[in-house]
């Protein structure tokens, strides 16, 4: 008993059946909620900046996803145009070259990195915007494994102490936390006590490095109250896990009365430089060194 091998129609059935398979499982994945939203971990609008980033990635996929079904779509074209009849007889005609599809795939290439650049350079141009008069001034010190947060304009502060998870409930509530009032627009100067840190909200879509020496800036307004969660994400030493943090967005009222609790536990003024490793590291001997 002789086996039949497989004919040019059943090749070409099994093929589409994969191609419409692949395509169907693109689209139908893109049913879900994480799919919808680009698998963002928080909501477009959580603050005034978001909407950048996450239009930025959305907008970046889909363009990236219709590039791919262009290219799939040529490849599968090329396997069937292209492919080797019964009739035909040793090699087909080779070609050195062929100027008008090199110039298509110089020219496409380059166009996708400029749009791609200048959205990009839109986006970072507005999340980079500081406010000339912001409702709110925190500065964020962060140090090993912790943070501290200067209410600057309450006079008031924040000192927290590394987070010790120790699979215990309750690890979550001793968090340092920073108060945010909804709908005020926040700007946080970023500042590392000791070595590099990044500050990072994961909901918020926006993070920033934290150099010793060098004071970095983020402004945003938060959109929609609610606790959200923080933590350091560049390596910064042994325990870097628990260098985390929380984020409370809360109503005016709510946070002019934690500002007073933070005030009546002895927190009034602000710790600076002091206790930094090097405190004498200033700006101007950091771009020296």
């Amino acid at each position: 008993m002789t086996s039949r091998k497989p004919n040019g129609g059943h090749r070409f059935r099994l093929a589409g059946a994969v191609a419409i398979g692949a395509a169907a499982t693109v689209l139908l994945s893109g049913c879900t909620s994480e799919a919808s939203k680009g698998w963002l971990p928080s909501e477009r609008d959580i603050t005034d900046r978001s909407h950048y980033i996450w239009d930025l990635w959305i907008n970046s996929w889909i363009a990236a996803l219709a590039v791919g079904v262009l290219v799939w779509g040529l490849i599968l074209w090329c396997i069937i145009a292209y492919r080797r009849r019964k009739t035909d007889k040793g090699y087909p005609r080779q070609l050195s070259y062929n100027l008008p599809i090199e110039i298509f795939y110089t020219f496409v290439p380059l166009a996708m990195v400029f749009v791609l650049f200048y959205f990009t350079d839109v986006a970072q141009t507005n999340l980079l915007q500081r406010s000339d008069h912001p409702d709110l001034v925190v500065d964020v010190r962060a140090k090993q494994w912790s943070w501290d947060f200067n209410y600057v304009q309450q006079n008031t502060y924040d000192s927290g102490t590394q987070a010790h998870l120790d699979g215990k409930p309750g690890a979550k509530d001793r968090l340092p936390t920073l108060y945010l009032p909804v709908d005020r627009t926040v700007e946080l100067q970023l500042n590392a006590r000791d070595v590099i840190h990044s500050f990072w909200v994961p909901a918020f879509l926006q993070k920033m490095d934290m150099i010793p020496g060098k004071t970095n800036y983020m402004t945003i307004t938060p959109q929609k109250e609610g606790q959200f969660d923080g933590k350091c994400t560049e390596l910064c030493g042994e325990y870097h896990s628990e260098m985390l943090f929380n984020v409370k967005v809360v109503s005016q009222a709510e946070f002019d009365q934690h500002m007073q609790q933070l005030r009546d536990a002895g927190h009034s003024g602000q710790i600076g430089q002091e206790y930094d490793r090097n405190a004498d590291l200033t700006p101007n001997s950091a771009s020296e060194g």
